[in-house]
């Protein structure tokens, strides 16, 4: 798949709906949209630190917990696509400023949230708002950014706001959470929406393309998975026969049958199968599932390992996190300019090897491991090879792609990403439960009454069990990369990204 075929957006024409008179040059542009997706994929990990306090505040149960994270990445992975037609249905700009909004009010409703049903609501509703502005967000970049240098350098950025936001969020919850409350980690967003709102005068809308909302795709898509993931979390809680858990999967298997028969008979699919007939696109988005289902669930381990077992406080974790951020945003500048040289495999192949080395390394922890000798570097390699993954994955997914399809595309490297995260929680935390248990049963409800009695001898059996449940949700991990590394090789078979010739680079009138 070379620079030839891909889609380059004409220039904004002067009478253009938002176009503002005298010129503006891409880079606040650009800015605007790297903000929101800071924000949006700094929301999907800036809870994690914030989980013990939260349990505490309100109550949570141990089995709810993971669904405060959950129910995020579920309503944005499941209806990204539906908000990547929408944005083609009716302007880009127009679908990211609801979008915002929506998300927006959706954090000022969890910050507010008085226990964990309307909490775990307010993440749901967070999650459709996130559904509705990234994939208008990405697909402005590629509308607007010629192909060749220009694109790689924003995607460059794009990508290393979707890789640091994630850490961003891990240490901008612990500070929020140590120095104010758990409820700031939500209501920081509403100050921060607020200003890309007010930047978004600097995108030109997109013209808008004739169909429809594919409603019946968008509810049997996002039900499957739900099902799907409800499914996975019940078995390893009550057990895979349990009556509730097979019919979960039963509906899950239904309604993904007939979202996939909507999708080929539909005239105006969510999803439009034709988007899987390039091998090295649905290898990317192959891929992009596979490191999601690693990456998420990284964090969520991690962050309990260090408050659970070693101690840190929620600040102290948020900082712990330091290296990760900057390993993956070096990788992603380095990768950002390899790509105009190297074809994506060669980039990508080799970072989720190194990625797979990093949580190997991190599956061979104990409960009394030193930050500086064993999670620190483990971070940065793990990160580092990340880092090296996203920018081709990006860049595959979105390349060769019709103007009119440039939104739903990007939707779906997201959804990828995120359905990924979700389904790789549920996964990984029912290996990790079961290892616990199987060491320690209930390891977690004994480490809490160990720690209230002052029964240390208690506190290290049941660390040691969880530092066992946590390892092996590492090893899975790894095998999750080792998975998007395998794909890679055998799918993604594209050419470096070349400069389109006489393409000059556009600025907003």
């Amino acid at each position: 798949m070379s620079a030839d075929s891909t889609s380059v957006a004409a220039p904004a024409r002067p009478d253009a709906p938002g176009a503002s008179p005298g010129g503006r040059h891409l880079g606040l542009a650009l800015f605007v949209i790297a903000a929101a997706q800071l924000m949006v994929v700094l929301d999907a990990t800036i809870t994690n630190i914030a989980l013990p306090s939260i349990q505490t505040d309100l109550e949570v149960s141990d089995a709810n917990l993971a669904w405060i994270v959950n129910s995020y990445a579920l309503a944005f992975g499941g209806l990204l696509l539906l908000g990547g037609r929408a944005g083609d249905l009716f302007g880009r700009r127009r679908m990211f400023r609801v979008g915002i909004v929506v998300f927006a009010l959706a954090s000022l409703l969890g910050g507010l949230a008085p226990n964990e049903g309307l909490l775990i609501g307010a993440r749901v509703l967070q999650g459709v708002g996130a559904a509705i502005a990234a994939p208008s967000a990405l697909a402005l970049i590629t509308t607007t950014f010629p192909a060749g240098k220009p694109r790689n350098t924003a995607m460059g950025v794009y990508a290393a706001m979707g890789g640091v936001g994630a850490t961003v969020g891990l240490l901008l919850g612990g500070v929020l959470t140590d120095v104010l409350d758990w409820r700031w980690v939500f209501f920081v967003n509403v100050p921060i929406g607020l200003a890309v709102l007010a930047g978004t005068k600097t995108l030109v809308e997109a013209d808008c393309h004739p169909g429809r909302l594919d409603i019946p795709g968008a509810i049997s898509g996002t039900g499957g998975l739900i099902a799907l993931v409800y499914g996975i979390t019940r078995g390893g809680e009550h057990g895979w026969t349990d009556g509730l858990t097979l019919a979960s999967f039963a509906a899950a298997a239904v309604l993904l049958v007939v979202f996939l028969v909507v999708q080929a008979r539909t005239t105006h699919p969510m999803m439009p199968l034709r988007l899987f007939t390039d091998r090295s696109r649905w290898g990317s988005y192959a891929t992009m599932l596979c490191i999601g289902s690693g990456m998420f669930a990284t964090f969520y381990f991690l962050t309990l390992y260090m408050q659970l077992i070693l101690g840190y406080s929620p600040v102290k974790t948020g900082f712990a996190y330091l290296p990760f951020s900057i390993g993956m945003a070096c990788a992603a500048g380095i990768s950002s300019k390899l790509v105009a040289h190297l074809a994506p495999r060669l980039i990508a192949g080799p970072g989720l090897l190194v990625a797979a080395a990093g949580m190997f390394w991190f599956s061979t922890l104990e409960w009394d491991s030193s930050y500086t000798t064993h999670l620190m570097p483990a971070m940065f390699v793990t990160a580092l090879g990340l880092g090296m993954s996203f920018v081709p994955m990006t860049l595959g997914a979105v390349s060769g792609v019709a103007h009119q399809d440039t939104g739903i595309a990007s939707a779906l490297l997201n959804t990828a990403q995120q359905i990924g995260g979700a389904l790789g929680l549920a996964v990984l935390s029912t290996i990790s439960t079961s290892a616990a248990d199987d060491k320690l049963p209930e390891a977690a409800a004994t480490l809490y009454r160990g720690l209230a009695t002052k029964d240390f001898a208690l506190v290290a059996r049941a660390g040691e069990a969880l530092t066992h449940g946590y390892t092996m949700a590492f090893a899975a991990a790894a095998c999750m990369f080792l998975a998007g590394l395998t794909v890679t090789a055998l799918a993604i078979n594209a050419k470096q990204q070349q400069p389109t010739e006489g393409t000059a680079p556009a600025h907003i009138d």
